[in-house]
């Protein structure tokens, strides 16, 4: 039984509500709906969803309000504002401060669900990636106490001050993006938009309108213009997360927008001069990419005149401990509940473990461990197969054997799960409290498991 996504309607307008709430459900959502900012938080706290749609003007919270507090606690959740046709330059501005994209009323269906459908991938993409905020208090905002990440901070320093293009390598999941945020923040820009995009989550035919934007007529659905994320950054700085997933006809504009300063839209007839700062990130091996010829080489070097690389988290497995007290701290106060302490052998466990998914890993095993602990101190149990992967050492432990293992443990709870979604109907509430998990315990179970 796959998942539906889950959909939060934020407007003060009952029958906005409820058009648009149809027409996602006939589509294949869930939604939920909320008549305000402040019940769109309390909401999203409960339900977790995995997309908001948003009205910017309401009485009490906004939608510019509710947006900023969602990119503060749950950077995760793309957000689609709702405009209407005299107030575009008001969603394309809440598009700069973060905002996915923007829909117009009245609705048109097909616009509605490909917009929907756009930022799902996105954020699914995204959540692989490590994100921030920076952190409050440590140098760049990044933590960590590593030589490796000392050596990151000290480069960071350095180039954030200059209008140099950089390139940042690494992992996924090792906090590309958190670096691409720090070099804007520490940067002569800081004041300006930082505007995101990832490359490898948009279909081939969407990215040249999404990078540069398009003009009404441009083509079939194109019912207004709209600025791509190169004009959307202008003056500030524009991050291309996954920049080696570019078709090659892209790669050849995007080169000649680096060269010239100057964005032609789709459809359009003069181009647009830009001021920009780029920053690229992949985690691909750009230059073995080049020498097969899947990736333009004179792009490369105009990407790569500063290149740095962010260490997988196993080559600096003594910045796990400030790490995981940083994710004890983010998540208390995400979830607004007492924050744990972490015992000294849960932590020796989480040293051993070897994290091919690095930082973000980490940090969805500490809120996974907050969840589901019995006790206001973690201990190695609570980080279930963490513990395992430490006590078995390579030599004996079968990779196919633990497979196995995990994956009869997975069924085992899919059958309890649905067992208890079914004598209680289909109330999560009830359910969690028939297994003995918090209702959000249940529910990032059921995210797990891939159950609606």
């Amino acid at each position: 039984m796959k998942r539906k996504p889950h959909l939060l309607i934020v407007d003060d307008e009952p029958n906005v509500r409820r058009v648009l709430s149809t027409l996602l459900e006939q589509a294949g959502y869930a939604t939920k709906r909320a008549a305000s900012g402040e019940q769109a938080l309390q909401l999203v706290r409960a339900q977790d969803p995995d997309l908001v749609i948003t009205d910017l003007k309401m009485p009490g919270m906004g939608g510019m309000e509710l947006l900023g507090r969602l990119q503060a606690s749950f950077p995760e959740i793309p957000v689609l504002v709702l405009t209407a046709h005299g107030t575009v330059a008001n969603a394309v501005e809440a598009m700069k401060r973060g905002a996915h994209d923007f829909l117009t009323k009245p609705f048109d269906k097909l616009e509605v669900t490909e917009l929907v459908d756009k930022a799902l991938a996105q954020a699914a993409s995204a959540r692989r990636e490590y994100r921030g905020p920076l952190v409050k208090g440590e140098r760049c905002g990044i933590v960590g106490r590593s030589g490796a990440i000392d050596k990151l901070r000290l480069t960071i320093e350095k180039v954030a001050p200059t209008p140099t293009t950089v390139l940042i390598r690494g992992e996924t999941g090792t906090g590309k993006e958190l670096v691409a945020e720090a070099l804007h923040q520490l940067s002569k820009r800081a004041a300006a938009p930082l505007v995101k995009i990832n490359c490898g989550a948009l279909p081939e035919n969407l990215v040249e309108s999404e990078l540069f934007g398009y003009e009404k007529g441009a083509f079939t659905g194109a019912e207004r213009s709209k600025p791509g994320r190169f004009e959307l950054a202008d003056g500030g700085t524009l991050f291309l997360d996954e920049v080696g997933e570019l078709p090659s006809q892209i790669q050849v504009k995007l080169l000649r927008v680096l060269q010239d300063q100057q964005v032609d839209r789709v459809g359009g007839t003069a181009p647009c001069g830009i001021d920009v700062r780029l920053i690229a990130a992949t985690h691909r091996d750009l230059q073995a990419e080049a020498a097969e010829g899947r990736f333009r080489e004179d792009l490369l070097y105009r990407l790569k005149v500063i290149e740095l690389v962010v260490p997988p988290l196993r080559e600096h497995t003594e910045d796990i401990e400030p790490l995981v007290e940083c994710f004890l701290d983010k998540h208390a106060k995400r979830l607004e509940r007492p924050r744990p302490s972490i015992s000294p052998e849960a932590l020796t466990a989480l040293a051993t473990r070897p994290w091919p998914g690095n930082v973000r890993e980490l940090e969805n095993a500490v809120e996974r461990a907050m969840l589901l602990a019995e006790t206001d101190t973690l201990t190695p149990a609570d980080f279930g197969d963490a513990e395992e992967t430490a006590a078995m050492p390579d030599r004996s432990a079968s990779p196919s054997l633990r497979e196995a293992a995990k994956a009869a443990a997975a069924q085992t709870e899919r059958r309890m799960i649905l067992a208890a979604l079914e004598l209680t109907e289909g109330n999560i509430t009830h359910a969690a409290a028939k297994l003995g998990l918090s209702r959000r315990g249940l529910q990032l179970k059921m995210k797990e498991l891939d159950l609606r």
